[in-house]
């Protein structure tokens, strides 16, 4: 074998290296069948979720077909099945689930799936976990009482069926509109939702509680931004680090208890601390456009959220749990508040459940109901103080309905009816 051959043998293999390389490259990258199946994986996060429609779609436009960028930057998988998904990405980027795509996505045909992308196409009939992932309005009334609309967690369905159930049932038959939020990461809505203010303008605070700092927390805080991109919700963005379980409004007057003191970096007894928290006021009560009134956060709530202390009846009235048995040093800080600002407290029952299995539980407050437009839904927990509750909320808002609920199963987890219900009024897009 002469040298020439070997040199140019050897020259010619150097030349198509990369085209081989590439070959090889191609060969290794995973089939999209084998994308489907990472996609659909409740174990990996939100952007790895994204990065496989990425490389899907780089598949696909080999083909002449294509993922929107739109849709790969708003995916969010929310437990979603692989026929569901598969659905989903057909629809929202108008690929025909011809047999030749359903086997590459899904490793055999499927003319269901086909015959219902061609009628839902059609408009022949909805299919809701078809939708794209925004929040979608689960009841409609010809005559809905009032014009406010309850949203709850699409989570709260999915871990709590039962009280899910129940409190929708409530819901319908009092003619109350619900929507479910999709790419949550916990049933607490009230917190990481949006504030509405009296002239509609949504309100959306941080979200970076103390009780949930850390990266263990990270599966379970909801990411407010994504949140609101994912169900369509345009507010305004503040600073300020405030949970909505924090805030009650009523008529020109807020109540938030002082934890969004040291929930913003104020410390107490430092030098700068009064002038600190009344510039915060100032913010605060520019933003909700009302009176701000400080409460006394209990020690021993983990949130030292307002709604589990108190509620409004109207600007002038209040119930709150009942003084005589609270700690001596909240009911002092309370009575301070009602002199100041001229309140009328009325006395709600609670008791302590003395659970040690469950030791941040919400069991035993009957201030945490949910109140939308005349209805109010409050939890009863199988004791005496229920009947209680109940005459006293009767007697201070005669003219709503007075529903009960069994929440317990939530309520064992630290929340209760408000706690897991955004509240607002009309559709909230700015």
């Amino acid at each position: 074998m002469s040298t020439e051959f070997i040199i140019g043998t050897i020259i010619g293999l150097i030349g198509i290296s990369p085209v081989i390389i590439q070959v090889v490259k191609w060969v290794k990258k995973p089939k999209l069948s084998e994308l489907m199946k990472r996609l659909v994986d409740n174990n990996l996060s939100t952007k790895a979720h994204r990065k496989i429609l990425r490389n899907m779609n780089m598949q696909l436009l080999r083909f002449g077909k294509r993922i929107s960028s739109e849709y790969i930057n708003g995916f969010v998988l929310n437990n979603r099945g692989k026929e569901v998904v598969f659905m989903d990405i057909c629809l929202q980027n108008d690929l025909e689930p011809t047999k030749e795509l359903c086997e590459m996505f899904m490793n055999t045909d499927y003319p269901s799936i086909r015959q219902k992308y061609w009628d839902m196409k059609k408009g022949s009939h909805k299919n809701e976990e078809t939708t794209p992932a925004v929040a979608k309005v689960e009841t409609v009334y010809a005559q809905p009482n009032g014009n406010e609309v309850v949203y709850l967690s699409e989570l709260l369905k999915e871990r709590f069926p039962e009280s899910f159930n129940r409190l929708t049932s409530i819901l319908e038959k009092n003619r109350v509109k619900f929507c479910l939020l999709k790419g949550t990461k916990d049933i607490w809505c009230r917190d990481y939702m949006p504030v509405q203010t009296k002239s509609g303008k949504l309100v959306q605070f941080r979200y970076e509680p103390s009780y949930l700092k850390g990266l263990e927390w990270d599966s379970v805080r909801s990411d407010v931004h994504e949140v609101c991109k994912t169900n369509g919700i345009k507010p305004i963005f503040s600073d300020i680090n405030l949970d909505g379980g924090n805030v009650l409004i009523c008529e020109g007057r807020a109540i938030i208890s002082d934890r969004v003191f040291s929930e913003n970096g104020i410390i107490k007894g430092g030098p700068n601390e009064d002038a600190e928290k009344n510039a915060l006021i100032r913010k605060l009560s520019k933003l909700l456009e009302c009176e701000i009134i400080i409460i006394p956060s209990e020690k021993s709530d983990m949130t030292g959220h307002a709604d589990g202390m108190v509620r409004f009846v109207d600007r002038n009235t209040i119930l709150g749990n009942n003084l005589a048995a609270e700690y001596k040093y909240w009911r002092e800080g309370m009575q301070k508040v009602i002199e100041k600002y001229d309140l009328k407290y009325i006395d709600m029952p609670f008791f302590d459940p003395k659970d040690h299995k469950h030791p941040i539980s919400a069991v035993g407050i009957y201030l945490n109901y949910l109140e939308v437009n005349d209805l109010i839904v409050v939890p009863t927990f199988g004791r005496e103080e229920d009947k209680l509750a109940i005459n006293i909320l009767r007697q201070a808002f005669p003219n709503k309905q007075i529903e009960e609920i069994n929440f317990y199963d939530v309520a064992q987890e630290g929340g209760s009816v408000n706690c897991t219900t955004w509240v607002v009024r009309n559709k909230p897009t700015h």
